[in-house]
């Protein structure tokens, strides 16, 4: 009688220390990733306003077109965890080579694109005359390393779909601290101004993906995985890929709506906006590992025909979720006194975006549970019901939060409505966890 709560326990402990082993290395490089842009502000800063101004602009452009293409990460996962859980190590890294194959060929037409149409990317965001010039230097440059960077995307999707986070977090801390060293010596060393910075984090970024290409032809030799692209495969990455693509620029616009309407309301209420976006962008980091975590885990369950495994490692990390969520917010609720003077002193500021972070601290325990979902639906390769459940997030979001200015809400209503934005992500993923549908089994979807 007491063998099946024991079974059980170590089943629980066994779902525990894959998740943790996955996640906090996943942790370590998610947050390693804003850390060169981190570097870049400080070393540019220093040259002067203008060059910071056009470095804002021109991150701000990169960012947007890097993380369209968070997909090849997502995808990539999802497909080689499954055949690493069919116990097929060959067929895993074909398709990873097969989303780096993507990679490279989206990392070309961006460059295309973006070289030519650089002053005029520059010039829609409203860079002023002074600022505009630096921005065009460092946005065409820096779009050089866009293949590399998407390269890393793909390639990190192959090792943590082969059970492999650590791999990435050494990755990203190589990377790290090779651009630091290299933005110092080439803006200040060589004299090169905003151009050296932007080299040195595309020369950073080739470097990252060099070592992520060496790791992954060595397990391809080591299997006897080809390393020719495939136009069947990268034509089935794509495809799985696409829905994911819907997904995420959902999302980008719901942050752009709900930055949008900050900004009608007023300068304090969109400075403290700013405010709350960065900590809730941190507090996703730690959310997003754990479901990184749920992608590798659930994806090589699924290929291992193990459905009712699939079932109870997405139950723990639901419970993962939750407990994650709530910790989140205690800190945020417990540390306001000591982060809200660190980002401004301004009192109107303080006192708008005292009342709207107590309503993104109580909205933890949801968002644990949507990232944690996510992740899951993606390492099922549930793309399509993703796209969808995120338009319709949109198509509820975007009314409530566009009627806030008019109905006279402040920054409290409008973190309000995204709150209600991840209600309703949740209710949509809970249906479709509860439902079954998202589990199919086999080494491919």
């Amino acid at each position: 009688m007491t063998q099946a709560p024991a079974t059980s326990k170590a089943i629980r402990r066994q779902h525990d220390r894959e998740i943790v082993s996955l996640a906090l290395p996943a942790f370590g490089a998610l947050v390693a990733e804003p850390l060169f842009l981190m570097v870049d502000s400080a070393v540019v800063g220093h040259l002067g306003t203008p060059q910071l101004a056009g470095l804002a602009i021109a991150a701000a452009l990169l960012s947007t077109a890097v993380s369209v293409f968070v997909f090849l990460a997502y995808a990539t996962t999802a497909a080689v965890a499954r055949r690493v859980g069919a116990g097929d190590l060959q067929a895993a890294i074909r398709q990873g080579m097969d989303g780096i194959w993507l990679a490279l060929l989206l990392g070309a037409a961006v460059v295309a694109l973006t070289l030519p149409g650089a002053p005029w990317l520059v010039d829609v965001f409203g860079a002023s005359e002074t600022a505009g010039p630096y921005a065009v230097t460092y946005l065409r440059i820096s779009s050089l390393g866009i293949p590399a960077m998407l390269v890393v995307l793909a390639a990190t999707g192959v090792l943590r779909g082969l059970q492999d986070t650590r791999t990435p977090l050494y990755v990203a801390i190589a990377g790290f601290t090779a651009n630091a060293a290299l933005n110092v010596g080439l803006v200040y060393g060589a004299d090169l101004g905003i151009a050296g910075s932007a080299w040195g984090t595309v020369i950073a970024q080739c470097g990252m993906a060099a070592a992520y290409l060496v790791v992954v032809v060595c397990g391809a030799r080591r299997h006897g995985a080809s390393l020719r692209p495939d136009a069947a495969g990268i034509r089935a990455s794509a495809q799985a890929g696409a829905p994911l693509l819907v997904r995420t620029l959902s999302l980008r616009a719901v942050l752009l709506i709900a930055t949008a309407v900050a900004a009608r309301l007023g300068d304090a209420e969109v400075a403290a906006h700013q405010i709350i976006l960065a900590l809730w962008s941190l507090t996703a980091f730690a959310l997003d590992a754990i479901a990184i975590a749920g992608q590798a885990i659930i994806g090589r369950y699924l290929g291992a025909d193990d459905a009712e495994g699939a079932r109870q490692v997405c139950r723990r990390m639901v419970q993962w979720g939750v407990i994650s969520g709530v910790v989140l917010g205690v800190l945020i609720i417990a540390s306001r006194p000591l982060f809200i003077p660190l980002f401004t002193g301004d009192t109107a500021v303080q006192d708008t975006l005292l009342p709207a972070l107590l309503v993104v601290a109580l909205s933890q325990p949801i968002s644990g549970v949507v990232f944690v979902l996510d992740g899951v639906l993606m390492g099922a390769g549930d793309g399509p019901y993703l796209a969808w459940a995120m338009l319709l997030t949109l198509a509820v979001f975007a009314p409530v939060a566009l009627a806030i200015p008019t109905l006279g809400g402040g920054l409290t209503a409008l973190w309000g409505a995204m709150t209600l934005m991840m209600t309703v992500r949740m209710s949509t993923l809970w249906l479709r966890s509860r439902s079954g549908r998202w589990i199919v089994t086999g080494a491919t979807r």
